[in-house]
C-alpha cells in the first residue's frame, strides 16, 4: 500500500530524546504531560524495535536523565553526553544516526527553543524528515516553548502527537504488538 510520506513507518523511524534531565525537575512547562509522553514514546520504541538515541546536556552540571524517563529507555539505546546545543554537534552522534539507516527522526525532549530547535533544524538541513510530538516537547517557559515550536514547524518539521506516532508505527490493529502499544495509551 502506498502511504503519504508524512505517515510514520517504524522501520524507517528513529526516536531521539533530548536532555530530559534531573535539573529541570519542577521547571518545565506542562512537565507531567511532557515526561509521561517521552516515557510512552521510549516504551513503544522498545516494544517495536525502533532505534533510540538519548542525549544529556553537560550531565556533570545538569544531572543525568530523570528517573521516570531513564527507566523507560530501551537497553540497546545509544546514549550521548553533549555540550553542543544541537545534538548533531556531539561527537559520534551523527555517525551513529547515519549508520542506523533511518531517514525519519521523531524528536522529543527539552528545551523547545534551544536544543530541540537547533537539533531539528540541523536534521532538516541534512535531509532527514522530522516529526515532533507536541506533547513530548517543552521548555521552561510557555513563550519559549511556543516560539521554538512555531520556528520548527514553519521550517518543515511535521507536528504530531505521541499517540499519533504510536498508531502510525503500528499501522494496523492486526500488528502483533497492537495490544502492548494500546496499553500505553489507555
Amino acid at each position: 500500500m502506498t502511504r503519504h510520506a508524512r505517515i510514520l513507518a517504524a522501520e524507517r523511524s528513529l526516536l531521539l530524546v533530548i536532555d530530559m534531565q534531573e535539573s529541570y525537575r519542577g521547571h518545565v512547562h506542562e512537565e507531567e504531560r511532557t515526561v509521561a509522553a517521552v516515557a510512552r514514546l521510549l516504551r513503544a520504541a522498545g516494544v517495536l524495535g525502533v532505534p533510540v538515541m538519548v542525549t544529556e546536556q553537560y550531565p556533570k552540571g545538569l544531572g543525568g536523565t530523570r528517573a521516570e524517563v531513564a527507566e523507560a529507555i530501551p537497553t540497546d539505546a545509544a546514549r550521548f553526553e553533549k555540550t553542543s546545543f544541537s545534538c548533531l554537534g556531539t561527537e559520534g552522534l551523527e555517525d551513529h544516526l547515519h549508520q542506523t539507516g533511518r531517514d525519519t527522526i521523531v524528536v522529543a525532549g527539552i528545551e523547545t527553543h534551544v536544543c530541540v530547535s537547533q537539533t531539528v533544524h540541523d536534521l532538516l538541513a541534512r535531509g532527514y524528515a522530522v516529526q515532533l510530538p507536541r506533547d513530548a516537547v517543552s521548555a521552561r517557559f510557555p513563550l519559549e516553548d511556543a516560539a521554538g515550536w512555531a520556528k520548527m514547524t514553519s521550517s518543515g518539521a511535521v507536528p504530531t502527537s505521541t499517540e499519533g506516532v504510536l498508531f502510525e508505527w503500528l499501522g494496523d490493529a492486526k500488528h502483533p504488538e497492537f495490544k502492548a502499544i494500546h496499553k500505553l495509551v489507555v
